[in-house]
């Protein structure tokens, strides 16, 4: 089999409780079918064109050769190094695609100055770099397409010989792209960005970059069939139940690589769950566990674990209490995307629109107009400048976290906002066990500002019962964006203070951190941590 799930405890009661009805209902045929009407009548309108990824195999397909053709043309020109600037699901689903495979690929889905600078400055003669963009309005994409166009006239290279473009036909993008002359892939419009890994979005970038795409649309295909079948055995059916049908509701979901040979495959898993269901005050948050990690023997009753393994055999028990999953990366994919349109109808929300989102963009656009004077902080300690409302009576940095864990209840979360360089600076993820440790409470772990594509939508839409630790960073140097009145600097900055409005709109507690030197001012964090 390509996949198989295995369930116990209050996963398994929910299975056993969910699925018959699922079938009755055919759900899995129905979602094959692309029916719109299985979230009800608020959301038929957004599902009616957003149900494309049921057939994504076979609308890829032609895809293929055209990737490989240009793979094969852009190696004969000497270009072996691909750069993709995506966001979200146009960065995600590529960068497990190619961890797992092995192949190289720099994913750029970042306004830090210092992570864009690094970029530019690695083997710029024989780069191509992919723009992906659903929208083809986003705007870390279009500043990163700016200053790859101007890097590549600058080193007597024609941008429209290295600059590859992936977008929805009729984008602002789209249009423009195609009359400057590159070539440009369409992805199918009826698929939403983080349902689009099967899609151009995953495609293109992994394609060039050396992944045999055609075998991964295959182990898809392998298990596609059984997806779309009304049975018990549907795994997502099974997957979807477990996951969004237990009662009470665990509604933080664990997700442990252990065993796997995937890699990364929880980010993707992440922005997939939490931006689907988390609205309308309820919702699923994915929270990325290493094996190490406090809260698994911490007897959480609102976690849910769940462990992507390896190959097992019919005699394995599943761990008590918990979800074990293994299969192929396609199969794998495709699974998650049905499960969690099944998590969406159970939940009672609409698993294809993403109303939150927009609202952190619009804040930061303001921010970057209107450009005012940061606010002062509060004090600065070691290096660190504190800032935000819920530490207005604290004096050092141990009060003024300890003042944003107070906030926490016994169902709620830490959500660590880290807008730094994470090329540079992969030590800050270190931070997720130490505050889980001392606040023994499920904490997520983002890069700034791709997070605010994914779990963004969650921190907002979701329960309000999340505190939020943004994690900013004092970089040396600054990047001007070709014919845009703002630096990456700025815009990343902007990204963060729009971000902590919004989220203090919402009645979140924010606690903003800034490090006038990010290696310190981690190890004063660890300190102030215990």
């Amino acid at each position: 089999m390509s996949i198989k799930i295995g369930v116990s405890g209050a996963a398994a009661e929910a299975v056993g409780r969910i699925v018959p009805q699922l079938v009755s209902d055919l759900v899995a045929s129905r979602i094959t079918d692309q029916d719109e009407t299985l979230w009800g009548p608020d959301a038929e309108a957004e599902a009616g064109k957003r149900l494309g990824w049921t057939e994504s195999i076979v609308v890829s397909r032609p895809l293929v050769d055209d990737i490989l053709a240009l793979r094969h043309k852009l190696r004969a020109d000497g270009v072996d190094h691909i750069v993709l600037g995506g966001m979200g699901g146009s960065s995600l689903a590529p960068e497990v695609i190619t961890r797992t495979e092995g192949v190289a690929l720099t994913v750029l889905d970042s306004t830090s100055p210092g992570q864009v600078l690094a970029a530019l400055n690695d083997r710029l003669a024989s780069t191509a770099v992919v723009i992906s963009s659903k929208s083809g309005g986003t705007v870390e994409t279009d500043s990163q397409k700016r200053v790859y166009e101007q890097a590549f006239r600058d080193a007597g290279i024609d941008p429209i010989d290295r600059i590859i473009i992936v977008t929805d036909p009729g984008s602002p993008l789209d249009i423009s792209a195609r009359e400057a002359g590159y070539r440009v892939f369409n992805a199918d419009p009826n698929v939403g960005g983080r349902y689009s890994a099967l899609t151009a979005f995953g495609l293109v970038p992994s394609g060039l970059a050396g992944v045999d795409i055609k075998r991964l649309l295959d182990e898809a295909e392998a298990v596609s069939l059984e997806l779309a079948q009304d049975i018990p055995s549907n795994p997502g059916l099974v997957l979807g139940a477990a996951i969004a049908g237990t009662r009470p509701l665990k509604n933080k979901l664990a997700i442990v690589a252990d065993g796997t040979h995937i890699l990364g495959f929880a980010d993707w898993a992440e922005q997939l769950i939490a931006e689907s269901t988390g609205k309308n005050g309820t919702g699923l948050l994915p929270v990325v566990f290493g094996t190490d990690a406090p809260e698994l023997s911490a007897d959480l009753p609102d976690l849910q674990v769940i462990r992507l393994v390896g190959d097992w055999n019919d005699t394995k028990e599943v761990e008590e209490g918990e979800i074990e999953i293994t299969g192929t990366l396609g199969a794998q994919l495709l699974t998650w995307e049905y499960a969690t349109a099944v998590a969406g109808r159970l939940l009672g929300i609409n698993p294809f629109d993403q109303p939150d989102v927009e609202s952190a963009k619009v804040a930061a656009r303001g921010l970057l107009d209107a450009r005012p004077e940061p606010a002062a902080p509060l004090f600065v300690a070691e290096g660190v400048e504190v800032r935000g409302a819920v530490a207005e009576h604290a004096t050092t940095l141990d009060a003024a976290l300890e003042a944003l864990f107070d906030q926490l209840s016994d169902t709620g979360y830490v959500s660590v906002q880290a807008y730094v360089d994470r090329v540079a600076h992969p030590d800050f993820e270190k931070l997720r066990n130490l505050i889980a440790e001392k606040t023994g409470r499920p904490v997520t772990f983002g890069w700034g500002p791709r997070f605010l594509h994914s779990t963004g939508q969650f921190h907002k839409g979701g329960p309000a019962i999340g505190v939020f630790l943004q994690i900013l960073a004092s970089e040396p140097h600054d990047l001007e964006i070709p014919d845009r009145p703002f630096t990456f600097g700025q815009l990343i900055q902007a990204q963060a203070a729009g971000d902590a409005t919004v989220l203090g709109e919402h009645g979140r507690p924010v606690l903003t951190l800034t490090l006038t030197e990010p290696a310190n001012g981690l190890a004063t964090l660890a300190r102030a941590l215990g």
